[in-house]
């Protein structure tokens, strides 16, 4: 393994320290063997040291109240000083401290100075303190440089240290403060990854070291309950999101008072949290209770994006002229060919969906994807998720052509945004069904297993999206006559959509039937004939309403020979593929909360996307129903 700090840039001389630490030659010639660091009780504070020798240069460098002055103090040390004395590395690693908190332009001079005070500090080994503040500058640099993995690897040397020392040492506050920073910035970087599922156990153990470090129900233990309500929303955990938020509100009134900006933040966190829920009208509130402080503030442009909230919660209600008119209100006050104009007309296309005029529905999305054309390079972020919520509006329209045109788009968009990395996986799965179900099987393949990666880092292994996405693959193969391939896709498929739904569910059984299938294929007849058989049983037990699949599934059984029969058969019967009819008949549109949410078919392809500032997948939930048919009017194409 490299060693994390010089892996930032292979030209930077790398030390040879295999003689000091016999363990770099077992594991890396540059890994450092933590424990044989000291801990000193009292650990150094910026080069405090200097003043023994030269209280002249401490006091230029200590009174220094720029950029410039600090550098020209630095300057006069490095003249009067040894290469390797720890004075001067810690001189280095102040100086690269302050050019990164200012922002400094030139990342590549921050590098310079955090490298030559880790080399100085890790040389010295007497103080494992300063060294893990020279990792987390290099990880804190790497991450501004987009080197995402250089980064983590500096991260995670600096908290294998820091776990590392004695408890003595461990309990002190300026130790505290460096462990709570790495683990802040290991989060931050694992989500500008795109990796939140992983960041959430950092943000967790942050949250952790708050408790230690905070007075309870201080602004910063607000701060804290904040932060990890929006690492479980952000993972579609709304359960645990819940409790947190209501104590981050309550630490805000208290602290803050009821119109402060920390409150308004966390009652529109309350209302996507609702939202998540399948509680509209407690979310409706809480985005209500926002909109009145941000009127009384004046602060127009958050206002207009609570009201652009209100109006989708309107429309997941059904409020649909309500909607409208709040709406209309909003685009009267926004900038020409804006943002906020393009969202208003996205959301404008949805409550005109639902009322069925689908043409003047069509007409608002083509005055969006307009503005968003020449938005594109001021918001990317913002125009990426745009395109995804205005592609799925066609998808829903039968304009299946544009909807994947738009996908395309979005994912070329996303392509350079690795923290949207769960709204790339998101759309390739939905890219990757709708060509599977317009039978371009081999062009729907690479998408799905893209889908798989990107949503397994964003959501975790579970996640019931991944499962169906599993599903579909499974599908695919079994398209292109790779059936081992195609079961191991559908048992896993299974095992998640079962975990989630419960075994009676539509779509775990229709999975089933998959299986069933797809042992047919391999001439595993047996194991066909006992998976048809639990399919008949599962089907018998949802009564008359599921009539045909019933008949269906009897009939597959009573075939003596499988093997000619299956290689024919989908996973619902004779056709591998759903008509275009068939679609129509089974599709709701359902405007979700802050964003949009589409569902194609129970027992098809659950695929459902969440567009707006979360992005999100809806929740997992025992009952799928209950979860996504939110107390509204749908309306049925």
């Amino acid at each position: 393994m490299r060693r994390a700090t010089f892996s930032l840039f292979s030209s930077i001389p790398k030390l040879t320290i295999a003689a000091r630490f016999p363990l770099f030659r077992i594991l890396s010639p540059l890994r450092p063997l933590l424990h044989h660091h000291s801990f000193p009780s009292s650990p150094s504070r910026f080069i405090q040291a200097f003043a023994r020798t030269s209280p002249a240069l401490q006091h230029v460098f200590d009174s220094a109240t720029s950029t410039e002055q600090l550098l020209a103090a630095f300057d006069a040390m490095e003249s009067a000083s040894h290469e390797n004395d720890k004075r001067l590395g810690l001189a280095c690693l102040e100086v690269g401290e302050r050019l990164h908190s200012d922002g400094s332009e030139t990342p590549e001079k921050t590098l310079g100075f955090a490298v030559r005070a880790f080399k100085i500090l890790e040389k010295d080994g007497n103080d494992s303190l300063s060294v893990a503040r020279a990792l987390l500058l290099l990880g804190k640099v790497g991450s501004r440089m987009k080197r995402f993995d250089d980064s983590l690897e500096s991260l995670n040397t600096a908290e294998q240290l820091l776990d590392g020392m004695p408890n003595r040492v461990r309990s002190d506050s300026g130790a505290g403060q460096v462990r709570l920073a790495v683990q802040l910035q290991i989060a931050d970087t694992k989500m500008l990854m795109g990796r939140r599922y992983e960041a959430l156990v950092n943000l967790r153990r942050c949250f952790e070291l708050k408790n230690l470090i905070f007075v309870p129900d201080s602004r910063e233990m607000g701060d804290a309950y904040k932060d990890l309500a929006e690492a479980y929303t952000s993972v579609l955990e709304f359960q645990e999101a819940l409790p947190l938020s209501l104590k981050a509100l309550d630490i805000y009134e208290e602290r803050l008072g009821c119109t402060s900006m920390e409150v308004v933040q966390v009652r529109r966190l309350l209302g996507v949290v609702y939202t998540g829920m399948g509680q509209s009208e407690e979310a409706l509130k809480q985005n209500e209770l926002a909109r009145s402080v941000l009127e009384d503030l004046a602060l127009k442009k958050e206002l207009l994006y609570v009201e652009i909230e209100n109006a989708n919660i309107q429309i997941s209600l059904g409020r649909l002229d309500n909607a409208i008119h709040t709406l209309k209100g909003v685009i009267t006050q926004a900038e020409k060919e804006s943002e906020i104009g393009a969202m208003v007309f996205v959301s404008m296309s949805k409550a005109l969906f639902n009322q069925e005029k689908f043409g003047d529905s069509k007409r608002c999305l083509e005055i969006a994807c307009g503005i968003l054309d020449k938005i594109e390079l001021v918001s990317p972020e913002k125009v990426a998720e745009a395109y995804a919520e205005t592609s799925l509006l066609y998808e829903a329209m039968n304009d299946f052509e544009v909807a994947m045109s738009l996908m395309k788009r979005t994912l070329a968009i996303l392509h350079k945004l690795p923290q949207q990395l769960h709204l790339a996986g998101s759309i390739s799965a939905r890219l990757g069904w709708l060509l599977l179900l317009t039978r371009r099987v081999s062009d729907a393949v690479p998408f799905l297993e893209s889908a798989v990666e990107k949503l397994k880092g964003s959501f975790g292994p579970k996640h019931f999206g991944l499962g169906f996405v599993y599903k579909h693959l499974g599908q695919a193969y079994l398209e292109m006559h790779q059936p081992q391939s195609a079961l191991r896709m559908l048992l896993l498929g299974k095992n998640i959509i079962e975990e989630t739904f419960g075994q009676g569910h539509e779509d775990s059984i229709d999975t089933c039937q998959c299986i069933a299938n797809a042992y047919g294929v391999m001439g595993s007849y047996a194991l066909a004939v006992e998976f048809q058989k639990y399919v008949i049983d599962s089907w018998e037990s949802h009564g008359s309403n599921a009539s045909d699949e019933l008949r269906e599934a009897h009939r597959l059984l009573e075939q003596s020979d499988l093997s000619e029969e299956v290689v024919q058969l989908g996973c619902r019967g004779e056709k591998s593929f759903v008509t275009k009819s068939e679609i129509q008949e089974d599709r709701h549109f359902l405007p979700q909360g802050i964003g949009s949410c589409l569902v194609t078919g129970w027992r098809d392809a659950v695929l459902i996307l969440c567009i707006g500032p979360a992005a999100l997948f809806l929740s997992n939930s025992s009952n799928m129903q209950a979860e996504l048919v939110f107390p509204r009017e749908v309306s049925t194409l």
